[in-house]
Order: structure tokens, then C-alpha cells, then sequence
């Protein structure tokens, strides 16, 4: 999984990206455009089930599954036409799955701001207005392909000029491709497209420090970025880049505590890639034995064999039947022998839809 993070410039969007991957890879000052050049870090996804696994199995190596973060140029008003670092950031952005587009809800004066806004309304507004142009570009010139093939006598290419109407109608509306209304032969023409604006995009509202904890209906401005993430079938996330910032650099220990003085429970990296994997569909099956426990990212709704071939090709090509039984049960129990003793390992084959905390062994043969 591979997130990009954007927003306008001096938004907090560096700060936050240095606070979740725990580095210091993105330079973040007081003035525009102090990131260039995209800079990306791996984050370990944090999944207490590996600790179990790990204290039942004493395994050589524990291995999380990981997100990579990437900290993309700041975007100003035309930069669908080259404007500031336009095309720099409409082809990082195309390298991801999902954006998280960083927005300011609050005001500082010490803050520069390349357009002298702290309006998180007009922010948005911003950002959605040149990827929904770079959009109708892209569509456009689709639709005059598939049009010249559809005058030719090609059947398929006139299903494609149709959707292509129908996008550049509905990005002319300002508008983003995901919110089209779409069957599923369209679906999958749509994603053939590779537009911008069909990519899953959390909000995330950065408010200041002394705003974490109040209700939100307090908090400046976070209703109307709420109002616009239900209209585009996007998600908030609430977080505070300073607070974080602060968080990244405590021990466990501190960190944990902080948390729960603060009311958390949870730093904003973890809430946001749980609201990541929610957004993008995306499960955790894992594996586990004395030379590794591991976890696996794969989409809800795979079934056995293509999970299997997230291990390895091998496993998918011979796959004979994979071993299951639930993380919770495992844990109850305290091992996979008690498990089998009580019949409660299951033996599935190639249609078993695949589900979050599956311990699995795959048989195969090749």
C-alpha cells in the first residue's frame, strides 16, 4: 500500500509525514515549496495479533506488513497547467493508492501561506479543481480515440465514448471521477482510465494542539471538511501534526501514556492506517511457525489461492487446500494443536473467501 501524502504548502503535511514514519526525511520550514523532490518512508503496520503469535511461537523473525508513505510536493492554483510544481505533483500523485490530502483547521499568524489562506474549504477546493482538470484532459483525449474507433464500426468503443460523455460531464461539474455513478463493466473500464481523481482520499484535519480532546463540533471549520468528505465518499481523519511530531519522539512507554492522558488511545498513525485499510478494502490474513509469524495485506473479498499467491506464485498454482482457523479462537485456546484436538481447524478449498485474522497454512504442490 502506498499513500501520498499532499496538501497546499504549509499546510503541516511534512511535519505529519516526518511524525508517522518517524523520520526526519521531509524538510519542513516556514515557506512554500520547501519539499521538491517526493521523499517516502516504510511504516511497519501495527498488529497486536503478531505479538501473541509471537509469545506462543518464539519464531526467528516476526515480520509486520508495511506502508509506504510518500511526502509529495505542495500544489497551488494551476497546476494542472504547470503552475508551482504541477506536473512534479500530478505524476507523483498517479504512483499511489490513496491520497491523504492534509488541510489546516486553524489559525496562525507565524504560519506563511503562499495565498494568504487558512480556509481548509477553498483548500480542498484547490487541490480538487486541478486534479479534476488533469482528469478532463486525460478523458478527453480517451474520448476522441474511442470515438474515432466507434465511427470505424467498433462496438466496445462505443460503450467507452458513452462513459467518457458522462465523466466529462460530470468532471465539468466539478465533480471527481469515484463519485460517477458506474455498473461494474463500467467499474472496470473507469480504472482502466488510471484518473486521479477515482483514488480513495482521506481528509486529514489537522487542528492545533490546543484543540485536541474538545468535541469536534468545536473545532474550526472540521463540519465543512466533514460535509465534503461524505459528498465525495471520502473519509476525516482528525490529527494534530505537532502532537504527533511530539509522540514519534517519546519511548513505548511515554508514548502510551501520553495517549491516554490525551484521550487517544491511538497515535495518528495507527488511525490512520486503520481508516487506510477500511478506505481501500483491505484485510490482514497471517502466518505463523517457529521460523516466522507474519502478516499478509491482502483486498477483502480474495479468495485462498490468490491469497496464497501473496506468499508466493508457486502456492497459487498448486494450491490444494489451506488450513484456517481464526486468530480469536487461536488465542483462546493457546495453541494449534488444541485447535485440531477440538476440530476446529478448518480444511477450505478454492472458493474460501479469505477473512481478517485468518491464521493459515496453504498445501500445495508443484
Amino acid at each position: 500500500m502506498k499513500l501520498g501524502v499532499v496538501g497546499l504548502p504549509n499546510v503541516g503535511k511534512s511535519t505529519l509525514f516526518n511524525a508517522i514514519t518517524q523520520t526526519s526525511n521531509a524538510q519542513a520550514a516556514n515557506f512554500p515549496f520547501c519539499t521538491i523532490e517526493p521523499n517516502t518512508g516504510m511504516v511497519m503496520v501495527p498488529d497486536h495479533r503478531l505479538d501473541v503469535l509471537a509469545q506462543m511461537y518464539h519464531p526467528k523473525k516476526v515480520t509486520p506488513t508495511t506502508v509506504e508513505f510518500v511526502d509529495i510536493a505542495g500544489l497551488v492554483k494551476g497546476a494542472s497547467h504547470g503552475e508551482g510544481l504541477g506536473n512534479k505533483f500530478l505524476s507523483h500523485i498517479r504512483e499511489v493508492d490513496a491520497i491523504v490530502h492534509v488541510v489546516r483547521c486553524f489559525d496562525d499568524e507565524n504560519i506563511i501561506r503562499a495565498d494568504c489562506s487558512t480556509d481548509p474549504v477553498s483548500d480542498i477546493e484547490t487541490v480538487n479543481v486541478e486534479l479534476i482538470l488533469a482528469d478532463l484532459e486525460t478523458v478527453q483525449r480517451r474520448r476522441d480515440k474511442s470515438l474515432r474507433a466507434k465511427n470505424g464500426g467498433d462496438k466496445a468503443a462505443a460503450k467507452e465514448c458513452e462513459l467518457c460523455e458522462r465523466l466529462i460531464a460530470h468532471l465539468s461539474e466539478g465533480h471527481p471521477a469515484r463519485t460517477l455513478p458506474v455498473d461494474d463493466e463500467e467499474k472496470a473500464l473507469l480504472d482502466s482510465f488510471f484518473l486521479l481523481t477515482t483514488k480513495p482520499v482521506i481528509y486529514a484535519a489537522n487542528i492545533a494542539e490546543d484543540d485536541l480532546g474538545k468535541p469536534e463540533e468545536d473545532i474550526r471549520d472540521l463540519d465543512k471538511v466533514k460535509a465534503i468528505a461524505r459528498a465525495e465518499n471520502a473519509e476525516v481523519l482528525v490529527i494534530s501534526a505537532a502532537i504527533e511530531e511530539e509522540i514519534s519522539q517519546m519511548a513505548d512507554d511515554e508514548k502510551a501514556e501520553f495517549l491516554t492522558e490525551l484521550g487517544l488511545g491511538q497515535s495518528g498513525m495507527e488511525r490512520m492506517i486503520t481508516a487506510c485499510y477500511h478506505l481501500l478494502g483491505l484485510i490482514s490474513f497471517l502466518t505463523a511457525g517457529e521460523d516466522e509469524c507474519r502478516a499478509w495485506t491482502i483486498r477483502r473479498g480474495t479468495k485462498a489461492p490468490q491469497a496464497a499467491g501473496k506468499i508466493h506464485t508457486d502456492f497459487e498454482k498448486g494450491f490444494i487446500r489451506a488450513e484456517v482457523v481464526p486468530f480469536e479462537t487461536l488465542a483462546e485456546l493457546g495453541s494449534m494443536t488444541a485447535c485440531k484436538e477440538k476440530g476446529l481447524v478448518r480444511s477450505e478449498g478454492k472458493e474460501y473467501v479469505m477473512k481478517d485474522g485468518d491464521i493459515v497454512l496453504f498445501r500445495f504442490n508443484v
